[in-house]
């Protein structure tokens, strides 16, 4: 039996607002509308289905698989906003990378709180 993730939650402070900045932030296609969700699809047929939540939201964590060149794509867009990111999941080393199992990773706050991250490697493939 083969078992694929499909789709995953993220509770928003603003639906639309954080389905637009995911988009933007990771060079993807517009997230349509389904149900009360916008759905953010990746490259890898999983989807990011963000729906609109109270401000009382719990911080979670999601990582995003890209390349080489998006990596850096990526956090050029970052840089380019004035965000802060870190090489680290605690957010102790602001401004740097990480270089864990012989790629590059970061990690941002989204404006919900969630503790995003790009690596260009999965964990342990170095």
């Amino acid at each position: 039996m083969s078992v694929h993730l499909n789709h995953t939650i993220m509770p928003a402070r603003d639906r639309d607002a954080t389905a637009d900045y995911l988009v933007e932030l990771l060079g993807l296609e517009p997230a349509p509308e389904y149900g009360p969700f916008r759905v953010v699809s990746l490259g890898n047929d999983v989807s990011i289905d963000v729906v609109q939540a109270g401000d009382e939201l719990p911080s979670l964590h999601y990582a995003f698989l890209v390349s080489e060149d998006e990596f850096d794509q990526i956090r050029g867009r970052i840089e380019e906003r004035g965000l802060t990111y870190w090489a680290d999941p605690f957010h102790r080393q602001e401004g740097r990378i990480n270089t864990n199992d012989g790629g590059r990773g970061l990690y941002w706050s989204d404006p919900n709180g969630h503790n995003l991250e790009i690596i260009t490697v999965p964990y342990g493939g170095g």
